[in-house]
């Protein structure tokens, strides 16, 4: 029987610190693990990797040694990613000493890979600094990548927005809408995971950088397959598993902070309980 590519992945790895139907993380530096990972294995990556801004998980590093780190772990995701296969990387911005406070990384990394760049989506939320000398800013970008601009994955059926103002509108006698609704566009205004008392998001964890896995989810739906192999070598507080857990994709994942790797844990085993619980409901009777 053939080995599967998540099987082969763990065969070449080794005993990941979690794991469970369908998922792995390693407690291991992504760089370092991806270098086990042979080529061509990998069919989407989705992550964020730290912004170099000071968080609790990150040390301050030059900006020039930041896009070399960045340019080596990306080539590292072109190496394992398969010809067909895509690479999606969320990014913020920081300050460049003396040349600018809030500077897009996009714009500093956008082509330190040798993937082919399709298109940059702007996530919009409403949640975050305020600020009274300059515009508060709203947004981070995501930047979409491809192997091969000829041949990628792309299933936009499953992701349209039903949102339509017209949905019935027609031209010649035929609906000028798709029935299953509009493109989402490259603007995605999606709700950032806020915390505090009275406005904490529900999914909201100890993270304090967590993705929203409803912009995941968009993501995983639109760039695989059911049984498609994710990868996110900064996994943090898992939304990447979850998302790929819970639309039939398996999931391997790399996290260098071994508190985080035990709240991703937390947050799976959750899922795992929530479905076993819904497969178990016995149907009611009409």
């Amino acid at each position: 029987m053939k080995t599967s590519s998540f099987d082969l992945a763990i065969e070449h790895l080794g005993p990941p610190s979690y794991q469970n139907e369908g998922v792995a993380i390693y407690n291991m530096e992504c760089l370092h693990a991806m270098k086990s990972i042979p080529s061509e294995l990998i069919n989407l990556t989705v992550t964020s990797p730290p912004y170099n801004i000071g968080k609790e998980y990150e040390s301050l590093i030059e900006t020039s040694e930041y896009i070399e780190w960045c340019s080596s772990w990306m080539s590292e995701i072109h190496r394992i990613t398969r010809s067909n296969g895509t690479f999606w990387l969320n990014v913020g911005y920081f300050e460049v000493k003396n040349r600018g406070l809030a500077v897009p990384i996009s714009y500093l990394l956008w082509d330190k890979t040798p993937f082919y760049f399709l298109q940059e989506v702007v996530w919009n939320y409403s949640a975050g600094v305020a600020c009274r000398t300059r515009f508060s800013p709203r947004n981070e970008k995501l930047l979409w990548y491809v192997k091969n601009p000829a041949e990628y994955t792309f299933n936009l059926d499953a992701v349209r927005d039903p949102n339509v103002k017209y949905p019935n509108q027609k031209k010649n006698g035929k609906l000028k809408c798709n029935p299953l609704g509009k493109n989402p566009s490259d603007v995605w205004q999606i709700a950032k995971v806020t915390s505090g008392a009275n406005r904490s998001s529900k999914e909201r964890t100890s993270h304090p950088a967590q993705f929203p896995t409803e912009m995941i989810e968009r993501i995983i739906k639109s760039s695989s397959n059911e049984s498609d192999l994710i990868l996110d070598p900064f996994m943090g507080s898992g939304s990447t598993a979850i998302a790929a857990l819970s639309n039939n994709r398996k999931v391997i994942g790399f996290e260098i902070n071994q508190a985080y790797v035990e709240l991703a844990k937390t947050r799976i085993e959750s899922y795992f309980s929530e479905k076993k619980a819904l497969e178990t409901q016995p149907e009611l009777a009409f």
